[in-house]
């Protein structure tokens, strides 16, 4: 298999996934589309998930390939709590993730994930298909990207709290989905503080993007 046409293949599955570092915490926002082809298979599905406390997960790509390893995760945090009798920290979590992917690579899964949270201070790790990680202040996945990132750039700032970026990630996600046709319905928004995950309402996100 051709591994570069495979992470090619995973860049135009479509979504819109968002993740910014902030002062007191991790922001993550993306659409809630999810598409076959040209055809809109569903209008609501979480691309945000939680895997331990204060860490959670993006996906991008094949749902099922990323639904699979937020099982996996959740279960291999769980077991790594045990074990090691602390939490898992988000580096921890976002190592365990690439070896996953990179004992996979000659069958890869086809993905673009984002893992981030609070372990003493926010983090933020992307991971792709192969196992690949680098740590980011902000960063998009997923064919809506280049344009969530033209707008993360615009406006995006490391030093402000969880509440002033907040708007930030939910526009670069809507901008986006004002463009990519495999992006779309609505925007999802979630924090990750000391007090934990928390997915924002509908009529909260929509304050925000009328700010």
């Amino acid at each position: 298999m051709d591994n570069s046409k495979s992470m090619q293949e995973a860049r135009q599955t479509g979504t819109t996934t968002v993740g910014v570092v902030c002062k007191d915490g991790v922001v993550m926002a993306s659409d809630r589309r999810a598409t076959m082809g040209y055809l809109i298979a569903s209008k609501d599905i979480d691309k945000i998930y939680p895997i331990h406390e204060r860490i959670a997960m993006t996906i991008a790509g094949s749902v099922g390939d990323a639904q699979t390893l937020v099982r996996w995760m959740t279960a291999e945090l769980k077991l790594y709590e045990l074990k090691n009798e602390k939490p898992p920290t988000v580096e921890a979590a976002a190592s365990l993730l690439a070896n996953i992917l990179s004992q996979h690579k000659f069958f890869p899964f086809f993905v673009q994930l984002l893992v981030g949270g609070v372990d003493g201070g926010p983090r933020l790790f992307s991971v792709d298909m192969l196992g690949g990680v680098t740590e980011e202040k902000f960063t998009a996945t997923g064919s809506g990207s280049p344009i969530a990132f033209g707008v993360l750039e615009e406006l995006y700032k490391e030093s402000l709290e969880v509440s002033n970026n907040l708007p930030v990630a939910a526009k670069a996600v809507s901008a986006a989905m004002k463009r990519d046709a495999a992006s779309g319905e609505r925007v999802d928004l979630v924090t990750l503080t000391e007090s934990g995950f928390n997915r924002m309402e509908k009529n909260e996100v929509k304050k925000l993007l009328n700010q």
